[in-house]
């Protein structure tokens, strides 16, 4: 089911978490617990609905 919904290829990951972006400076100092900073894309529940079904 996980693999229906997510492309668990490097290739995917990337391109699904956007990972090319350079934003981890952010997260350099403190790392990115308990912030409300939209820009971490692995934090996102978008595809949630998908893998309820």
């Amino acid at each position: 089911m996980v693999r229906e919904v997510f492309d668990l290829r490097p290739k995917g990951i990337i391109k699904m978490l956007d990972l090319k972006r350079p934003i981890y400076q952010d997260t350099a100092a403190y790392g990115h617990f308990g912030r409300e900073d939209d820009s971490f894309t692995w934090e996102k529940v978008d595809q949630i609905e998908a893998l309820k079904s």
